[in-house]
């Protein structure tokens, strides 16, 4: 049986696609719900996402990194 990796902490490479994920899921929801027009904003957070993966760096981190959020989680204590 393989041990699935377990998360130390909250880190922004976590965040941002936790947020977009979030964000799109209401979005996606809010387009049923009342107006197509709300998948404008699921087209944002795909464009803010892959700039996040190309670039590293989207308009959410800015924020994250004021909360004081660390870009990367610190490294898992290995097991032997």
């Amino acid at each position: 049986m393989t041990n699935l990796p377990r998360h130390h902490g909250w880190s922004i490479a976590r965040v941002v696609p936790l947020l977009a994920g979030a964000f799109v899921l209401i979005s996606v929801v809010a387009a049923a719900a009342w107006s197509s027009w709300w998948l404008v904003f699921t087209g944002f957070v795909g464009v803010n996402l892959l700039l996040y993966g190309v670039a590293g760096w989207c308009p959410v981190t800015l924020v994250l990194r004021r909360l004081g959020l660390p870009a990367t989680a610190p490294c898992a204590p290995s097991r032997i």
